[in-house]
């Protein structure tokens, strides 16, 4: 384990908190169990494109037309579960794995906290790691056409839409009746397929697993199109829905938002990226115009001269410092990818963030406060936007990390430790919960997301990958000659994947 630059008086506290987060793997309810991966000899879908047929049934006295993908029957459920594998070979078979949102959310591998969390997965056992992204992979390509009626809005939509992100595994049956929470739409969410193309590039970039970059590849293009409806006004940039359609799921945003846009941006990188790696050229010119379009629209609406403002709305907190609005950014730095913004920008945010999110609240003794006017007053539009969110507070303190800002990441981490942890706190150790307020009241202890700890150390330690991320400024001269006839298929991909690797990306003339 190797620690960097830490500050002697928070060595002790850093790495104590890093290793007592991982109770949750075990204590926080886990499953593991065999996959039953077909024998070497079967048919292998691992490169296959998805099998896609319309299959029709009776429901309630309505006839339904649903989407049936390889192995789900005609309600989109596994009909074995050796159909949703993580791999086909028993070398890289780690079996199927599960673990919850938290005690009081019973929710397997919510895919929105994953996101935070699966930097201790990926440091420590990357290829279960690679098998939860496997699952969705598979999930994304997958539709379950049972009407689900949404607390929230009181309306009722379909369980599971081919191209979305599930929000979560599932809670009585996982694996086949996915999105157990049924607050809001979650197909409706702006967040979920933006993480999902992120953790999969960061993961490829950090293991250099092209079997895994071609098997998931297909759901990558998926759940990227699907993102083309939430683009209202066609500048390239999604926009929120005027509700919480996001992992803050009580805190509305209305048109485009810095949390949003911004995991929008970076999964435009990211695929375009991960497109070029495995030899998609036209997906990566054509995302890569989009982010370029999309990036001087979020920069025009949102940079107010020292950060970027919640939304683009005109509610009472548009106007807000979020914590959190630069997760996108965060995940670059992790995978190795250019930053989404200059230098200048992205450390004024980040110490706009230190001096208000976290010193004025209790002189950073608590975290970050999600959400906190210009005026240094907590916004208390909601109950999200008032709490401290622990995983959010380590993703932010990794994001100052990455930019050079040591002293202003352990400080800020530190809070989590001297609320959670220390003697001096309010008793939460080996239960840390999903956030509290500054009043020291919590919600849901025993909660996934403070795992994120270890996108701390994934930034103090980052291993070399073996992949090159494509430049900004060398994808700004790639051209796809539109009258030249582009080969598709996993086939043509796993090749040229495979000339790139050897040859380096931008050499290859296969």
């Amino acid at each position: 384990m190797r620690v960097l630059r830490c500050y002697n008086s928070d060595i002790y506290r850093y790495k104590f908190t890093l290793f007592n987060e991982l109770y949750f793997l075990v204590a926080g309810g886990t499953v593991w169990i065999d996959s039953g991966v077909p024998s070497s000899d079967s048919v292998s879908t691992r490169t296959a494109r998805p099998e896609v047929t319309k299959v029709k049934s009776i429901k309630n006295g309505v006839q339904v037309e649903q989407t049936a993908y390889n192995g789900y029957g005609e309600d989109n459920q596994l009909s074995s579960p050796d159909k949703l594998s993580g791999s086909s070979t028993d070398g890289d078979d780690v079996g199927r794995f599960l673990y919850l949102e938290g005690v009081e959310y019973v929710m397997w591998c919510t895919y929105d906290v994953h996101f935070y969390a699966s930097f201790a997965l990926l440091a420590l056992f990357p290829k279960i790691e690679l098998s939860i992204q496997r699952e969705f992979a598979k999930a994304v390509l997958c539709e379950d056409g049972r009407k689900v009626k949404f607390l929230a809005e009181g309306n009722w939509g379909i369980r599971k839409p081919r191209g979305a992100i599930p929000h979560d595994l599932g809670m009585h049956d996982p694996w086949h009746e996915m999105n157990a929470y049924n607050i809001h739409d979650t197909s409706k969410w702006k967040d979920l397929n933006p993480k999902f193309v992120l953790q999969v590039y960061r993961d490829f970039a950090a293991t250099g697993d092209f079997s895994f970059a071609t098997e998931v590849w297909p759901s990558v293009c998926a759940a990227m199109e699907y993102m083309d409806q939430f683009d209202h006004d066609n500048d390239c940039l999604i926009e929120n829905d005027g509700f919480p359609d996001q992992t803050y799921d009580t805190w509305t945003v209305h048109g485009i938002s810095a949390y949003c846009g911004g995991l929008w941006l970076a999964a435009l990188q990211a695929a375009a990226a991960m497109a070029m790696h495995v030899g998609d050229y036209a997906f990566a010119e054509k995302y890569k115009g989009k982010l370029i379009k999309a990036k001087t629209v979020y920069e025009e609406k949102l940079w107010n001269g020292s950060y970027f403002n919640y939304d683009s709305g005109s509610s009472s907190n548009s106007k807000s410092i979020q914590a959190d609005q630069l997760a996108g950014q965060w995940y670059m730095a992790s995978s190795g990818l250019p930053d989404l913004f200059d230098g200048v920008k992205i450390k004024s945010a980040l110490q706009k963030i230190y001096d208000f999110n976290v010193m004025k609240v209790r002189g950073g003794r608590m975290g970050a406060v999600n959400g906190m006017h210009p005026n240094g007053k907590v916004d208390d539009t909601c109950m999200q936007s008032r709490e401290i969110w622990t995983g959010v507070t380590y993703g932010v303190a990794a994001t100052m990390l990455h930019a050079g800002m040591e002293e202003q990441a352990f400080t800020t981490a530190e809070g989590i430790f001297t609320a959670g942890w220390s003697e001096d706190g309010y008793g939460y150790s080996f239960q840390t919960p999903e956030g509290w307020t500054t009043d020291g009241h919590f919600r849901s202890l025993i909660y996934m997301r403070p795992l994120s700890i270890w996108g701390m150390q994934w930034a103090l330690s980052m291993p070399k990958t073996i992949l090159d991320a494509p430049q900004v400024n060398i994808m700004d001269r790639i051209q796809v000659n539109p009258y030249t006839p582009q080969e598709t298929g996993v086939r043509k991909i796993v090749k040229k994947a495979k000339c790139c690797f050897n040859n380096s990306i931008f050499s290859c003339s296969c």
